[in-house]
């Protein structure tokens, strides 16, 4: 198998999930957008994830690789009909990349919080064996505001409708992050947009409470993380 990761930011990675890459020889090809690097052609992958990063899917001005790269995505999963993974600001470019919308998220989701799975959630493979409740790490002020027409919402939460949603048989996406490792807060907090969103929601000096929430719910977040990509193959795959 080969994957295709297109990341927005150096350290929005796929962080604990390459845990998982790893010991299944997984092959795995990272893309930086931000710093310019092409993608490559898409018929050389098996599956596609993309990443979170600190920019918003309408701000193609500053960030202009932002429209091939949703080209990228809606070939990807209408055309080509491969596997797909979208993760935060992933999840926000699957849904503007096949028709639906997105707008700002009042207020926004920053802290160590709880999702709940729909019954079509509940059904679905990608969350086979995980609890109709999780915590998870949110970090967002955009969410989806309209989903693409043909998209079935997986999770919510009472702030946010659509926080996992599928497209079409095998292209998933989650608002929340499952890819979180020890280290994830610590090194998202060192960037200043991420800091400054943070500062905003939850007040000043909040970046070590946070930390400590996600040091609490880690052992949960591994968990998570493993079965998600577990049940992510074997759909994808079957």
């Amino acid at each position: 198998m080969r994957l295709l990761v297109l990341q927005h930011i150096d350290c929005e990675h796929p962080g604990r999930l390459r845990d998982f890459l790893r010991a299944d020889g997984v092959e795995w090809t990272a893309v930086e957008l931000d710093e310019g690097e092409p993608i490559p052609p898409l018929e050389d992958f098996d599956a596609m994830w993309v990443m979170g990063g600190p920019m918003d899917v309408w701000d193609v001005e500053d960030c202009p690789w932002l429209v091939p790269e949703k080209r990228a995505i809606r070939r990807w999963v209408r055309e080509l009909q491969r596997p797909f993974l979208g993760l935060c600001l992933g999840h926000q470019l699957l849904a503007d990349a096949l028709g639906g919308t997105c707008g700002p998220q009042r207020p926004p989701e920053i802290g160590v919080l709880a999702v709940d799975l729909t019954p079509e959630g509940r059904s679905d493979p990608i969350f086979r064996q995980m609890s109709d409740r999780q915590h998870a790490l949110q970090w967002h002020s955009v969410q989806v505001a309209q989903p693409p027409d043909d998209a079935v919402v997986l999770a919510s939460s009472p702030e946010c409708r659509v926080q996992a949603m599928r497209v079409g048989p095998r292209a998933w996406s989650m608002q929340y992050h499952v890819e979180v490792e020890d280290d994830t807060v610590r090194n998202w907090g060192a960037i200043d947009a991420y800091r400054e969103a943070l500062e905003s929601t939850l007040g000043p000096g909040s970046l070590d409470a946070l930390a400590a929430d996600a040091d609490r719910a880690m052992v949960g977040f591994a968990a998570d993380a493993e079965q998600l990509y577990r049940n992510f193959m074997a759909a994808a795959f079957d």
